[in-house]
């Protein structure tokens, strides 16, 4: 459900504000972290309309668009994911990062990530995507669609976001639950999230694809690899893993609050 954390640069609500850590937030702010997190409560705002049709067969009412209103909060959004991140990035050096996001191929490469995420909001644009990337891979070569599946496997982006979305079904599930929607153990919940696993995994590797071609058709190859050195590097691969801490542990809690939700609303009137 929640495969589409982000490349390198690229909720909960209970959550108190957390106090700014400057090093990883100068990052985070480089990385233009406000806007992609309103790109975000886009989809889960989105994500959240849709369910409504697909649990009560007709669009949601006033007070559940309030409700999601109320669940994608960018303010907490933010609060989760500054701290998570601060903590999984630890003593890393910043400057080497902050060098490249801060240099005039950074700044680009930020804005052409946050474009493309913009964009694939529209699901008819989404799949317009999606199929020009199924054209290129039927392609027998295709030198850019191969370096984009260097920097996938470098940064080991389809099996964590694999593991972030079935976590964070994992969560809605319980959410459902705790809410009283229906009764269901712990091992059921288990075995139907892993029975989503290779759904899952050829869904997100799709996504993955037309969202990095899209996001980096502008670049030339030296530029590209510039990207991909980085990725590479103890500092890249550091940064990977602190956004992907930071953005799992706000879906995670976002995803149980949104199960609660649907719950109660089902408990007490349509969505």
């Amino acid at each position: 459900m929640y495969k589409r954390l982000a490349a390198l640069a690229l909720i909960a609500c209970s959550v108190g504000f957390g106090v700014r850590a400057a090093p990883a937030d100068d990052v985070l702010d480089a990385l233009r972290l406000p806007e992609m997190l309103q790109v975000m409560r886009e989809e889960g705002v989105s994500h959240g309309a849709d369910l409504s049709l697909d649990m009560a067969g007709r669009p949601g009412n006033a007070q559940w668009l309030a409700v999601l209103d109320r669940i994608y909060d960018t303010d907490k959004m933010d609060a989760v994911m500054r701290d998570a991140f601060a903590k999984a990035l630890g003593d890393t050096p910043t400057d080497p990062l902050l060098d490249f996001f801060t240099s005039e191929l950074g700044k680009e490469i930020v804005g052409l990530e946050l474009a493309a995420r913009r964009a694939m909001v529209d699901p008819d644009f989404e799949e317009q995507t999606r199929e020009a990337y199924r054209l290129r891979a039927a392609r027998d070569e295709d030198v850019r669609r191969e370096q984009v599946a260097d920097f996938i496997a470098t940064s080991d982006l389809i099996e964590a976001n694999v593991a972030g979305a079935l976590n964070a079904s994992f969560q809605f599930y319980r959410g459902l639950i705790d809410g009283g929607a229906f009764a269901m153990s712990e091992s059921d919940v288990l075995r139907d999230v892993w029975s989503q696993e290779e759904e899952t995994r050829t869904d997100t590797r799709e996504w993955l694809f037309a969202y990095l071609l899209l996001s980096y058709e502008a670049l030339d190859d030296a530029e590209f690899q510039a990207y991909h050195d980085l990725s590479a590097s103890d500092e890249g691969r550091a940064l990977n893993r602190a956004l992907f801490a930071g953005f799992n542990l706000m879906y995670d809690e976002l995803s149980y609050a949104l199960g609660l939700a649907v719950a109660q609303q089902m408990a007490g009137e349509d969505l």
